[in-house]
């Protein structure tokens, strides 16, 4: 029997790994879908599968992300498509080399894919959300945006920019009903490790959450209503202290007089 539609839910990054999980999880919580990647053959045999096992509409857009005009595309499905209600931006690439190993052009690409596009999608999504009165959005971001010096910077740099901007948008969006959760992974089993330049089985294994259970979890926190969730975290009071001392530093990051440990070294 065919579940009730909750929308539509678009998905980035969908054709493998994380996004296909994410897929499979919310096509089965009576989502119909609109999967985007690049690999139209993965894309449509996933559809194909999760159509025949949900009943779901599922619905696929082959693009490139990192190209201006395929961005656009999806920019304007989100703009137009007023059944879409929940947006997962999940794609996105990632580099293990240091600087001196990396090459700017494909750091370039990166910024282009983890940091544009998402903002562009989140851009062309929330006006539509707002007019609606309802939406939600799930930004896969990572541990090495609060922990950048793990992997290459340009990698965490682009990581906690997803984390900054999410956190901007839950203040701003708060009194719209609009969902934003920021999902933190840490290491997690998909060919993101060979594709950045570390081969998976060069990771400790007990560092390495399968893709399953990262997106269980994940949706597990959004289900609980958590604006940051981290999946591996066994003790969710050491992020609540962590954004406690992050608050508690704001009404001192901008006054009108140097801080005195700097005016006696004027002096």
């Amino acid at each position: 029997m065919t579940q009730h539609s909750k929308g539509t839910a678009l998905i980035t990054g969908a054709s493998s790994g994380i996004g296909a999980i994410y897929a499979d999880r919310l096509a089965r919580r009576g989502y119909d879908l609109i999967l985007v990647a690049r690999n139209s053959a993965r894309l449509n045999e996933l559809a194909k599968r999760l159509t025949d096992e949900t009943g779901r509409a599922v619905e696929v857009v082959a693009v490139d992300l990192g190209n201006k005009a395929d961005l656009g595309r999806v920019e304007q499905i989100l703009q137009t498509d007023a059944s879409i209600t929940l947006l997962v931006n999940n794609a996105g690439v990632g580099a293990t080399g240091p600087l001196l190993a990396s090459n700017v052009d494909k750091m370039e690409e990166m910024i282009a894919l983890n940091v544009n596009a998402l903002t562009r999608l989140t851009y062309a999504a929330v006006p539509g959300f707002v007019a609606r009165g309802t939406g939600a959005i799930i930004n896969i971001a990572s541990i090495v945006g609060i922990a950048p010096e793990l992997l290459n910077g340009v990698y965490g740099g682009s990581k906690a920019f997803v984390l900054a901007f999410t956190l901007s948008l839950q203040k701003e969006l708060a009194d719209k009903n609009i969902r934003i959760q920021a999902v933190l992974p840490g290491a997690t089993a998909t060919d993101f490790w060979g594709i950045a330049g570390t081969p998976l089985e060069h990771v400790p294994r007990e560092i390495v959450m399968p893709a399953e259970d990262m997106v269980d979890a994940a949706l597990a926190g959004f289900d609980l209503g958590e604006p940051i969730t981290i999946p591996s975290l066994p003790d969710a009071a050491d992020w609540e202290s962590y954004e406690a001392a992050r608050q508690n530093l704001m009404p001192h990051l901008s006054r009108n007089i140097p801080a005195a440990r700097y005016r006696t070294a004027i002096r």
